[in-house]
């Protein structure tokens, strides 16, 4: 066949949209190729650019076109339906959707086949432990007493919460910051185990997870902090479990279920299933729903799952908002508890990020102007103003760095100072709502970077500095950094006198020694400089102040409430946000929504 006979020009593609990206035309081009009709193309596309987004599925709608920057595609339904029936190779229904069909039609709801069956699978799974019989605890009201007492009238929603999640195998705790989330999950894990042993004779086996390494380590450290606390209070027979809830392992959840990468699964799944009794997942508002579903399938039936997060934070990067849903689903269920009550003695920060999560643009300046101290607003809309402010921010960094230590040589062999400097992490901390771009995280940070080089004096090429923080984007289980984990590089000094740069990142979830984990800067994953971060990367993450960078583009797509609450609520003590009024007003007017039908399979069964 001669070269003349081929024809290597692109295919037009009928209804084609300037907002699709390159995979979006080749799911409709596919699509083409293999016989399917225009009509089919043009909803594949738009539904692999909602999947983009995070949606679950394509919504046949006016409203979520709009949203989706696309023509009104209502028009699409009734060919789709006609596909469905005349078709159905191409396009599956409920009924039907074990067939290979790669497209699913529910209602007025056309999914990618694979987000239509975790979606299913991660409702019917839910459905069934919430469906499942409870089992009253023995000796409950005695042990709720003890791991109470003492403890004030504001922690009554506390207790009660504990209360309601032993004999189930599926509680959900939900609640802003500092409303006692991880102080709760700590009574709840101890009142679980002691209902186990009394049941078994044995004490269960705990997992404690995240969906980062950071958040994994928080909740490990806190709950032991925790138990310490609690042991002098609780009476004696405690003493199994505490020292169950102190010895507990983290780990983030791809650890958990021991990921073999991103298209080769998980080595726990249904036939091999996790060997746990109970599992604990903080920040669960970060697992998407593929996640949530290979989680569920490996969880032993009668295990006890416990997700805890805050259901009005951003969503998970990859697709769906099962945590926000499963709430919405779950309303005045036994099996969900709001913690409502600030615990923080400072309550300025609490209205701040109550406005914001409600949307109230007047409550929320009202709220930043009774902040005093504890908030700025300061007006950013153009890179000088910018570049002033991150001088400034450089300068109290390396500031706070010196103060802790971290700028000086430190004893190789003397892990508290080493900590002491590792604490300046979660001093302070600038949050982007942008990655890339001059008001994104990548060149925020290397502008930081710029300044804190010139102020130590150091040549502009130096790469590693002791204060320089890094955070890594590659996932490396050999050694044991994942991404988003975050790490300082220091000089630290041998018995013999050497000095050499090592970068530390906090003890491993795992740890039993509390030591600092120490690596050469040449034998790093992937990383890159952390002082800045995406709003997104921080999540799982406190810090005792915090600046806001929005982008001054007040029609910017990822501008939304659920961003900047995520953002603002990071902060322990103070805030400092670097806005446009018109930026601040479309992030609080801009509620994001994700399409699917999670909370409505549950609520219907």
């Amino acid at each position: 066949m001669s070269a003349s006979r081929f024809d290597f020009r692109p295919r037009a593609l009928p209804g084609a949209n300037e907002r699709w990206r390159d995979l979006d035309r080749t799911v409709a081009r596919w699509v083409l190729a293999h016989g399917g009709a225009p009509a089919l193309a043009q909803a594949a596309a738009w539904a692999s650019l909602a999947d983009g987004q995070g949606d679950v599925a394509l919504m046949l709608e006016p409203g979520h076109a709009a949203r989706l920057g696309a023509p009104d595609i209502g028009h699409l339904a009734a060919d789709l339906r006609t596909l469905a029936q005349d078709a159905p190779r191409w396009i599956g229904t409920p009924a039907g959707a074990d067939s290979n069909a790669p497209f699913v039609l529910d209602g007025d709801a056309f999914y990618l086949r694979r987000n239509f069956l975790h979606e299913r699978a991660v409702a019917a799974a839910l459905r069934a432990r919430l469906e499942a019989p409870r089992d009253d605890a023995p000796g409950a009201d005695a042990a709720l007493d003890a791991l109470f007492d003492g403890a004030p009238p504001e922690a009554l929603a506390q207790r009660e919460a504990v209360r309601r999640a032993c004999g189930r195998r599926l509680f959900v705790l939900t609640g802003g910051p500092g409303t006692g989330k991880t102080t709760t999950v700590l009574r709840m894990l101890l009142a679980l185990a002691h209902d186990f042993r009394q049941r078994h004779g044995c004490l269960p086996r705990v997992c404690l997870s995240a969906p980062t390494g950071k958040a994994a380590q928080r909740l490990t450290q806190s709950l032991r902090e925790g138990t310490l606390a609690l042991s002098a209070r609780l009476p004696a027979g405690w003493e199994p479990e505490l020292a169950l809830a102190h010895a507990a392992p983290g780990a983030t959840l791809h650890r958990l279920l021991g990921s073999r990468g991103p298209q080769a699964g998980f080595t726990f799944d249904a036939e091999r299933r996790l060997a746990a009794d109970i599992v604990v997942v903080d920040e669960a508002s970060m697992v998407d729903l593929a996640l949530l579903r290979a989680l569920l399938v490996a969880l032993p039936d009668s295990a006890t799952l416990v997700l805890v997060g805050d259901a009005d934070q951003l969503p998970a990067i990859g697709t769906g908002s099962a945590l926000a849903d499963v709430v919405e689903a779950l309303g005045e269920h036994a099996a969900l508890a709001r913690l409502g009550h600030s615990f923080r003695a400072d309550q300025a920060l609490g209205a701040i990020n109550a406005a914001v999560r409600d949307g109230d643009a007047a409550r929320f300046h009202e709220a930043i102007d009774a902040a005093g101290e504890h908030a700025a607003f300061h007006r950013v809309a153009h890179g000088a103003t910018l570049g002033a402010r991150l001088v400034d921010w450089a300068a109290q960094l390396q500031r706070e760095a010196r103060e802790a230590g971290a700028l000086d040589a430190i004893d190789a062999n003397d892990p508290a100072s080493q900590q002491r400097a590792l604490a300046t992490l979660g001093r302070r901390q600038l949050l982007c709502a942008l990655r890339e771009g001059p008001f994104g995280a990548v060149e925020s940070a290397l502008r930081i970077e710029r300044g804190y080089r010139e102020r130590a004096g150091l040549p502009p090429e130096t790469r590693w500095y002791p204060g320089r923080a890094v955070v890594i984007t590659r996932n490396d289980a050999a050694a044991g950094l994942f991404n988003g984990d975050i790490g300082l590089c220091l000089r630290l000094r041998a018995a013999s006198g050497r000095e050499r740069l090592q970068v530390l990142f906090d003890p491993a979830p795992d740890s039993h020694d509390g030591a600092p984990r120490r690596f050469d800067p040449d034998a790093l994953p992937a990383h890159e400089c952390a002082f800045a971060l995406t709003v997104h990367k921080s999540q799982g993450s406190e810090y005792d102040r915090i600046a806001v960078l929005l982008p001054p583009d007040a029609a910017h797509p990822l501008l939304s409430r659920q961003m900047l609450y995520t953002a603002l609520s990071r902060a322990r003590r103070a805030i400092d946000l670097w806005a446009t009024t018109p930026a601040v007003a479309a992030c609080l007017g801009t509620a994001l929504q994700r399409t699917g039908g999670l909370a409505r399979r549950l609520r219907e069964g």
